[in-house]
């Protein structure tokens, strides 16, 4: 009992319920491993009792949890309305300068002050035009460590006016000290935020799509963000798409063969430089070498050539490697006087962070890219030698630092290129779960990890093993202490030139599944965060970004997790597939039956294409691969009957005017049936349009398929071009369904390499 006590007060399950009957005990090896990382001695009977004797102690005696939020418009969190009379509240807000305010409460009835409270600041609302704190209600909810229940709805079904003597500091992640009459002291972090997210202004539609995957007749081997840009930029004018949604785009791990994975990043703060459109670079045209340039771009018209007609895949390393020389001979030209005051300014924006991370990519190009092979005193940021070595890379720094400027350039010019086009959200950025353990988050923020742990996943249907992503997760308990820096930092990066964020296994805000390193993932357990603050934070860099967030909540949900999000405005995501009734008869759920917030689409970078499914090439695909665990007549039976079913449901509801039997009329079909649902956002798989049976990942393999490293092509394999998809007939007549009052005009010439001699 000791042990399992000890770990519930320090977020960590002893248990898990993989389905609503079954119950699985954690080895409690696990369980002492993953209190090990969180700081907490559980080595033996003695030290746990001495553990939990302490984390005990510390609980009775708290004053305030270690994070309280304040909901705009819901009632104050239980712990802020138990304060006793004559407790003083002292607040340092989130300035809009960053410069603390002073504002200063005390709970009324004590001796010194029986009716008339102090409050400075007293109905100075939250900047964000609400009404004056007197005149409406705030709300703390949430997990304990909010300062709740332990649940993540309301504490009331109706909200309670906030007390007389509460003043709402501005949105902000603030510090707040209170001080009972009885010398007692307590200081915690403040989460003020908006209720929810922001909306979709409108019911829109929009495309899917793996940047990389997207080349066009000037990329450089693979998609970049000029490609980016123009697609937003046509879509959005020709077809009335609102958003386009892309993989996440944060930095590679330097050094080759690098891991084409997008979602195993070197960090998630700074984008890759690798999606740098190179000739929008200003500095680009003052190259003194244009002889180095041409044979440069020449090399990248060859590399393109190789992936586009001769069937070679996407190759990022040497992609990377023309681009990086070019880089370096466009680093050589002097900033004018005006783009040397931005590239300041957005070095004094970013501050520690982006020195941080262009000093572990300066140490990287000597020492590898695995930290944890560096020399030791290289391996601690902080360390006088690793000051020492700043200094003496300064060169390099200074480059990895405009590198990062650069993108931060073209990733604002993308999303300006979307909206300038009328897209409602515009470009809808994807934030990955973790980060490599040897990359540059990982070595900067050493700190913030939970060190010898891998997230990852336990087993289920789909995965008897389990999984582990080799991901180090943060450690709650110093996201705390730190008021959420790190992860406040990273959002706010990201948003900075967002219409929306995606959110990959949005689940991880409130629990994620960590794996002691040694341990196979059947070994490991969850690790809860306090949600409620990690949604306050979200939804308030959101809130002040003006962008959509979209959770990836596919497969198996805690209970509460999807309502808690719909809560504060965050959309789901619905892939037509799996939407059945689940509850009751398990046919596939009619379209009136599915939620109104979410992303609805047929597929993901993860799931075969509609065409693939709808034909059954992608378990034929699976077999040829040996990931089966049925035999092939047995899985196509079990495929035909699904699709069957849906093509049945589609036939009823009368989508499919074009009968059995013709591919791109189901594809039609499905999309149709997409919109028949009450979903906020609709989303098109990009390479569903022109008809490529191919996923762009394949979970389970390796280098058994070429996972991240496929061009869009055609239902016949071949590679397709931004200009041709601009022009292809089976797009338009896809998009037709979609927007079928969008007026698209036909072009007068015919696209590059569609004229006939």
């Amino acid at each position: 009992m000791g042990l399992s006590r000890l770990a519930a007060l320090h977020g960590v399950a002893t248990s898990y319920a993989p389905s609503a009957d079954v119950t699985v005990s954690v080895p409690d090896g696990t369980v002492v491993a993953v209190l090990a990382a969180l700081g907490v001695d559980a080595s033996t009977p003695a030290a746990v009792e001495e553990s939990l004797a302490a984390a005990e102690s510390a609980a009775a005696s708290r004053l305030l949890p270690p994070t309280l939020v304040v909901w705009t418009g819901e009632p104050l969190p239980a712990a802020l309305i138990a304060l006793r009379p004559g407790t003083t509240l002292e607040i340092e807000p989130e300035g809009p300068d960053g410069s603390p305010l002073p504002p200063r409460m005390r709970v009324p009835g004590g001796p010194s002050d029986p009716a008339v409270p102090a409050t400075a600041g007293k109905g100075s609302g939250t900047g964000s035009g609400a009404a004056p704190a007197a005149s409406r209600t705030v709300f703390g909810t949430g997990s304990t460590g909010s300062g709740g229940t332990g649940t993540t709805g309301p504490v009331s079904s109706a909200p309670a006016p906030a007390p007389s003597w509460w003043s709402e500091p501005p949105l902000g992640v603030h510090r707040l000290t209170v001080r009972t009459q009885g010398g007692r002291s307590a200081t915690t972090t403040l989460i003020v935020a908006p209720s929810r997210v922001p909306q979709p202004p409108q019911r829109t539609h929009g495309f899917l799509v793996q940047l990389y995957s997207l080349l066009s007749g000037r990329s450089w081997g693979m998609g970049d963000l000029g490609d980016l840009a123009d697609l937003a930029a046509w879509s959005g004018r020709t077809l009335g798409a609102g958003f386009v949604q892309v993989n996440p785009l944060h930095a590679a791990v330097l050094g080759a063969p690098t891991d084409p994975s997008p979602y195993r990043p070197s960090s998630r703060r700074f984008p890759d430089p690798v999606h740098l459109h190179i000739e929008s670079i200003p500095e680009y045209g003052h190259v003194p070498d244009r002889a180095a340039l041409d044979d440069l771009r020449q090399s990248a018209e060859a590399l393109s050539d190789t992936v586009l007609n001769k069937g070679a895949l996407i190759d990022r390393d040497a992609v990377w490697e023309l681009k990086r020389q070019a880089l370096e001979l466009v680093g050589e030209v002097t900033l004018t006087p005006g783009r040397r005051a931005a590239y300041c300014d957005f070095l004094a924006a970013q501050g520690q962070a982006l020195e941080d991370h262009a000093l572990w990519c300066a140490l990287a190009e000597l020492h590898g890219s695995d930290w944890h092979a560096w020399p030791p005193a290289l391996r601690d940021p902080r360390s006088p030698q690793t000051a020492r070595a700043r200094a003496e890379l300064l060169d390099r720094v200074d480059f990895h630092s405009r590198l990062a400027w650069l993108t931060d350039q073209q990733l604002a010019a993308a999303q300006s290129a979307a909206r300038d086009a009328g897209m409602a959200v515009g470009i809808v950025h994807d934030l990955a779960v973790g980060v490599h353990p040897g990359g540059a988050d990982a070595w900067a923020q050493q700190h913030a990890f939970a060190r010898g742990m891998s997230v990852g996943a336990p087993p289920d249907a789909f995965n008897a093993r389990g999984q582990d992503w080799g991901l180090p997760p943060w450690r709650p308990d110093v996201l705390a202490a730190s008021g959420y820096a790190p992860y406040r930092g990273l959002l706010r990066g990201l948003l900075a030139h967002a219409g929306a964020l995606r959110i990959d296994h949005v689940m991880g805000l409130f629990r994620l599944w960590w794996v002691p390193e040694g341990r196979p993932p059947t070994e490991g357990t969850y690790v809860s965060h306090d949600a409620e603050a990690m949604l306050a934070v979200l939804v308030l860099e959101a809130h002040r970004a003006g962008a959509v967030v979209i959770g990836e909540d596919l497969g198996t949900v805690e209970p509460g997790v999807r309502e808690a999000l719909a809560r504060r405005g965050v959309l789901g995501t619905s892939v037509l597939w799996f939407e059945r009734d689940w509850a009751g008869t398990g046919r596939p759920l009619p379209p009136e039956h599915w939620r109104e917030g979410c992303l609805a689409t047929a597929t993901t970078h993860d799931l075969p294409s509609t065409a693939a499914r709808l034909t059954g090439d992608h378990v034929t695909l699976r077999h040829r691969l040996g990931l089966l665990t049925r035999t092939l007549e047995q899985e196509q039976a079990e495929d035909a009957t699904d699709t069957a079913g849906w093509l049945s449901l589609l036939a009823r509801l009368g989508l499919l005017p074009e009968g059995e039997g013709d591919e791109e009329g189901a594809v039609r079909a499905v999309h149709r049936f997409l919109l028949r649902t009450p979903a906020r956002m609709v989303g098109v798989w990009l390479p569903d349009a022109v008809g490529d049976r191919r996923p762009q990942n394949l979970p389970g393999t390796w280098d058994q398929y070429p996972n991240w490293r496929l061009p869009i092509a055609d239902a016949e394999g071949r590679p397709v071009t931004l200009e041709e998809l601009a022009a292809s007939a089976r797009l338009h007549g896809l998009m037709e369904v979609l927007d079928p009052g969008k007026r698209r005009p036909r072009p007068r010439t015919a696209p590059p390499g569609a004229r006939r001699s």
